[in-house]
């Protein structure tokens, strides 16, 4: 298998502007995601400026920027104004705020007025269901479950995303998202479960040619590496 034969869609997760632009002229990327921690780390300094210009670039594909108050009066302010930027923009809010109050009754008001939402953050089927009960049919919407997230605490996310995914084919217009990819393997793993869309880096990305890789060959070009690198930190053993 290669990754044209894949039918989870890929959104490219990231806040750097040149590496989402290469990621836009390769065939296999379907949308984008970011957030403020990546664009954190991108040092970005001016959020309205970096998300305008590569909304000037990415026209024909969805783009999700986050909200990034606390109360939510601010975040929808935040929300109405980020959408505004252009149609193809997917406005993030998280399922609660940091005080963990639900975000629920923002989520239903945003949708009920047209505005496309993505719901990240989402952890358990409990916010998944509520979630979804929150949206307007037809209008767009992802609900985003950071199945690395959950994996990270030792529960296998596998059953959680295939509830995620019967609970969002039940409103028209909404998709389910694996959120936190964390190796290759996820995107198969998103597949099966039925998942529509899983965010990936950009590193991760770039392993995507490894795909049906032979592994006798794989293994014989791991020990070259081996061998290659002990050559030139000149390793020897007397």
């Amino acid at each position: 298998m290669n990754y044209k034969n894949l039918k989870v869609k890929i959104f490219a997760d990231g806040a750097d502007i040149n590496g989402m632009l290469d990621m836009y002229r390769t065939d296999y990327i379907s949308g984008f995601t970011t957030n403020p921690t990546l664009m954190k780390k991108a040092g970005i300094k001016d959020y309205e400026t970096f998300a305008r210009t590569a909304l000037e670039k990415i026209t024909d594909l969805p783009v999700s920027f986050e909200v990034f108050s606390d109360d939510f009066e601010s975040m929808e302010k935040e929300a109405r104004k980020i959408s505004s930027w252009a149609k193809n923009v997917f406005v993030k809010i998280p399922v609660c705020n940091t005080k963990g109050e639900h975000s629920y009754d923002l989520i239903k008001k945003l949708s009920a007025d047209g505005i496309k939402v993505n719901v990240t953050a989402v952890l358990t089927i409990e916010q998944v269901q509520q979630t979804v009960k929150s949206f307007t049919k037809g209008v767009g919407a992802y609900v985003s479950v950071f199945a690395g997230r959950i994996a990270d605490t030792g529960i296998d996310p596998e059953p959680i995303m295939k509830e995620t995914v019967i609970l969002c084919k039940s409103v028209k217009s909404v998709e389910s998202l694996w959120a936190s990819c964390r190796q290759l393997f996820d995107i198969f793993k998103a597949q099966r479960c039925g998942v529509d869309i899983i965010t990936v880096t950009n590193d991760i990305l770039k392993k995507l040619p490894m795909i049906g890789k032979d592994l006798t060959q794989l293994s014989i070009e791991t020990v070259q590496m081996f061998y290659n690198d002990s050559q030139s930190s000149g390793f020897q053993i007397k």
